[in-house]
């Protein structure tokens, strides 16, 4: 197995050129805001800002999972972050996540307003906030959340490794296209032996678990993530495949993954969310054709 070209790294390394791809215009080795950029703060409790890629459909999901439970505390604003233009790294964003990630969540209920960084926190912050989707009774807690940290943990194999060199990296290297494609498939593999005994990941109830978990990976298995579909025999998971539609079903997954959506079908994409009737009258199909 070999490359186009042989690396020697320096003793020291040191930022003198771009890395190349398509991110290389806002990567960085230092952490800090790049401009000053007040966020917008609208008129709901719940303040969230994102973008529609997994990480940010988790939440999203998750705050619709909660309007449809029920709980009008969850109704909440949910402002577009443009992560390829820089938007992370404006002040008012890392005031509330230092990190330049999305999702960054703003609860302005209380006295005080609470800021939450990283999805999995976001999810955990939310269902304690709403006593929902995470069991109270041991050993059903620990099983759910053992498998939130495990999305946590393994995400970045399957994002920040199999993707960037399959689908981002300017040059396509057999090394760490294999290395990844291995680690990704092995995850798939400890997904699908789960769900064959289980019908959600945690068990036999839906949870933040599997909110987690699907932007990713049943996203994969469904064909959206990087095209890489075929490459990655996906049709041999079967049961992640039935547990990514029978998620993909409910009626709050399909409206929490068009929320911050910039990608895709113009109907799939709700740039910005403020009301529940936005998605029948501001999605980017309705806004483009409007006279």
């Amino acid at each position: 197995m070999t490359d186009d070209t042989d690396y020697i790294p320096p003793r020291v390394w040191t930022w003198d050129k771009a890395s190349g791809g398509t991110f290389a215009s806002i990567n960085r080795p230092i952490a800090g805001p790049t401009h000053e950029k007040a966020l917008p703060v609208g008129r709901h409790p719940l303040q969230l800002y994102s973008l529609g890629t997994p990480n940010g459909q988790k939440v999203t999901i998750m705050l619709e999972e909660l309007l449809a439970l029920g709980h009008a505390g969850a109704e909440y604003d949910a402002w577009l972050i443009r992560i390829g233009e820089g938007d992370q790294f404006g002040s008012g964003f890392v005031d509330i996540n230092p990190n330049s990630k999305i999702p960054a969540l703003m609860d302005r209920s209380g006295g005080a307003p609470v800021r939450v960084f990283e999805s999995g926190a976001i999810l955990l912050y939310l269902a304690e906030k709403f006593d929902a989707f995470l069991p109270k009774e041991q050993p059903a807690r620990a099983e759910t959340l053992s498998w939130l940290f495990w999305q946590m943990g393994s995400a970045p194999f399957l994002g920040g490794g199999f993707g960037h060199f399959y689908a981002y990296a300017p040059t396509k290297l057999e090394y760490p296209i294999n290395r990844y494609a291995m680690e990704v498939k092995r995850q798939l593999d400890v997904l699908d032996r789960r769900l064959a005994e289980n019908e959600f990941v945690a068990g036999a109830e839906y949870t933040i678990a599997d909110m987690a978990i699907w932007p990713w990976y049943g996203g994969l298995v469904k064909g959206w993530q990087y095209g890489a579909a075929e490459f990655l025999s996906v049709q041999d998971y079967r049961n992640v495949l039935r547990w990514a539609d029978q998620v993909f079903a409910r009626p709050a997954v399909r409206r929490g993954r068009k929320v911050n959506r910039t990608s895709g079908a113009l109907s799939d994409q709700l740039h910005e969310r403020h009301d529940a009737s936005d998605f029948d009258t501001k999605t980017q199909d309705r806004i483009t054709d409007a006279p």
